[in-house]
């Protein structure tokens, strides 16, 4: 089809393409290599097959917050696995006159209809994005108009200009796409085949040509754009953190060079990647519950910011400089640093698994660390915890008088015992977390298990210090209440707190690699010790019949499930506590809009239970507000920060005739003795 210099300069555009095409990535590559290391390279083939079917199945879009974008997005996708391969077979076809793919065969005729069908799927695509984007504009849409507006061109005209060679090819050579439906369809309405056949040479060269630098000016700009995730997307799911979502590893205070991140090469290299494939599709800006009250923080942006100083640092990076200026003020505001409730939920939607919450949180230890700067009113947080072992500054001595009052013995009294009731410290502090304490005692008792309680011995487990950044006090906790542990001999331990849970359960196993005060013995004494959720116990005891309920409590109305972020998103606990409702309540559960994985923050997490919130609304005040909207008069919650903050959100609103209640006290209440 094409003379010797037309196939020369084909040569050299394909090239020059490829060339254009790489620079570019392996500046990424090294930009990620000048950032820390990290381990992200076990389970090689539960990665391929993850990534596998996050991709071709599409899973990574198709997810039920955007449905209709996920099917959008369905459409481009395929088309463009068809019109790579339809690319490669038109740089061919200028070689070799009439080249196809699976030659004139059924599968070569299939091939041919199926990349006419997938030109109309691409361009409904096309046009779906173009009308949200530029016409609905949904705040998420907040960046890359321009970007956007250059890709949707791009796509559409290499789209057009192979239908375009398509239909000159008909009339050429009628007959030999017999099943390119579109194509010929087209060159028959416009009667092509009546054209003098040098016209039709001609213009058969002409759109050759066209669609060929059409393809290459693209291919060569993807690497700027955000539809580079195309590539990028996969290599970030294929490394993705394999441990749960919540959990957080420590650092060897010992060894560290730096506390957290002071500037960009203090991230690590997966951190830098998740920069660089973020598609800025703003799904994790629509789920913020920080962003949705009005704070500084949008996840979005901080990702699209740490990617925009990393490009702007690349002088520094090619120089192998170290002089890199510091991340805060000049890439993230302290404002947006703290307004992180650790809820998951931007890391839950996000198509990639990009690992939002974990950049704030290493921002955090450097802030706390590395400079002593933090909201004042976490100096005597975090004095409390370090001289009392809880929040409140109280005496350790009031956790040995709840013992006495629940009638429970201490492991000391009872070493025993097989199960810990870690109480925590709103167990034992908080008056509304005590009866969520006595209600678990109840229902231990009843179900016949061996137990007891910790006493004096018990500190706090120290979730909170660490998701503030202060990684230094989270690990005298965690030492003493490992040491502690490693003395008994238990069967397991039960929490009825998400947070103790996730920490006990994904946090404390990893400091194990670091703690050199603990023999041996002692850390697989502590890496047998199973951690148990009030929900999966009383789930299973209701399932062994170990407790007994009465009838379903005759309710008026409806009551509903606040799902908390550190059970439900972080761990997976959903089902357990619809289940035990039921049992308990009935099936009048009329869900919350926001529920289940997708369940609304409370406010709470990430610390901030211990902060003040002061900028935007409050948090605990749009969940209220969503829970006054659903008309139930119980909410259920399954941790102590939840239901504290749900009353008091529900109070400021004027509703105190919801009631908030634990699981654990629902479960009390139906009792049978």
């Amino acid at each position: 089809m094409l003379s010797l210099y037309e196939r020369i300069i084909l040569a050299a555009l394909v090239c020059l393409t490829v060339i254009l095409f790489f620079i570019p990535v392996l500046k990424r590559v090294l930009i990620m290599a000048r950032c820390r290391p990290a381990k992200r390279s076990g389970s090689l083939l539960r990665r391929f097959f993850y990534t596998l079917s996050r991709v071709f199945l599409q899973l990574c879009t198709l997810k039920n917050e955007r449905p209709w974008t996920g099917a959008a997005h369905l459409l481009i996708f395929y088309g463009a696995l068809a019109f790579d391969t339809m690319t490669i077979n038109h740089v061919l076809e200028g070689y070799v006159d009439g080249f196809q793919f699976f030659g004139h065969s059924a599968a070569g005729r299939l091939f041919s209809a199926s990349v006419d069908l997938f030109s109309i799927t691409v361009l409904l695509g096309v046009i779906f994005f173009v009308i949200k984007r530029f016409l609905a504009r949904p705040r998420a849409y907040n960046t890359g108009a321009g970007d956007s507006a250059l890709i949707y061109l791009f796509i559409f005209l290499a789209v057009t200009s192979y239908l375009l060679f398509k239909m000159f090819s008909q009339a050429v050579h009628p007959g030999q796409d017999s099943w390119a439906f579109l194509s010929r369809w087209l060159a028959d309405s416009l009667h092509l085949g009546r054209l003098p056949v040098p016209s039709l040479s001609f213009n058969l060269k002409v759109s050759y040509w066209l669609h060929a630098l059409v393809v290459f000016s693209f291919i060569a700009y993807v690497p700027h754009s955000k539809y580079f995730h195309l590539f990028a997307g996969p290599v970030n799911l294929f490394f993705r953190k394999h441990q749960p979502s919540g959990s957080m590893l420590p650092l060897d205070l010992e060894t560290a060079e730096s506390f957290g991140a002071e500037r960009a090469t203090d991230f690590s290299w997966k951190d830098a990647l998740d920069a660089l494939a973020c598609v800025e599709c703003g799904r994790c800006q629509d789920v913020c519950p920080a962003f949705a009250s009005g704070k500084a923080l949008s996840p979005k942006m901080v990702i699209l910011n740490l990617e925009k100083h990393l490009w702007a640092q690349y002088k520094n990076i090619k120089r192998s400089r170290e002089d890199w200026p510091s991340l805060v003020p000049g890439v993230f505001t302290e404002e947006e640093i703290w307004a992180c409730t650790t809820c998951g939920a931007c890391l839950h939607v996000c198509p990639f698994d990009i690992e939002h919450p974990d950049k704030l949180l290493s921002l955090r230890q450097n802030l706390v660390l590395g400079q002593g700067r933090f909201p004042g009113e976490l100096r005597s947080f975090f004095h409390n915890l370090e001289t009392y072992g809880n929040p409140w500054g109280l005496p350790a001595s009031r956790r040995v008088t709840l013992a006495a009052e629940l009638g429970i013995k201490t492991l000391a009294e009872n070493p025993g015992a097989e199960y810990l009731l870690w109480l925590g410290c709103f167990g034992c502090f908080d008056d509304r977390g005590r009866k969520i304490a006595e209600a678990m005692v109840k229902i231990l008792l009843a179900g016949g298990l061996k137990f007891a309680v910790l006493g004096e011995e018990e500190r706090c487990c120290g979730d909170s210090a660490r998701r503030l950044g202060n990684e230094y006090l989270f690990q005298e906790l965690a030492r003493s209440n490992l040491k502690t542990l490693a003395g008994y001999n238990l069967k397991g331990l039960i929490t009825f707190c998400p947070h103790g849970y996730n920490v006990f359960r994904n946090d404390y196993p990893a400091l194990l690699e670091i703690q050199g005060d603990l023999t041996s013995e002692e850390k697989e004494k502590i890496r047998s010790l199973r951690i148990i959720s009030h929900l999966e116990l009383l789930a299973d005891l209701l399932d062994r019949k170990r407790i007994i309920l009465k009838s379903p409590l005759e309710n008026p109305g409806t009551y509903t499930i606040h799902d908390s972020c550190y059970y439900g998103r972080h761990n997976g606990l959903l089902h357990q506590p619809r289940k035990i409702l039921r049992a308990g309540l009935g099936e009048k559960l009329k869900e919350l809009k926001n529920s289940g994985e997708h369940s609304f923050c409370c406010g709470a997490g990430g610390g901030l239970m211990w902060t003040e919130e002061k900028a935007g609304q409050r948090v605990n005040h749009l969940r209220s507000q969503e829970i006054i909207k659903n008309g139930s008069r119980l909410v259920a919650t399954s941790c102590p920060f939840c239901l504290t903050m749900l009353q008091d959100g529900l109070r400021d609103k004027g509703a105190e005739e919801v009631r908030v209640m634990d699981v654990a006290e629902v479960v009390a209440s139906v009792l049978r003795d």
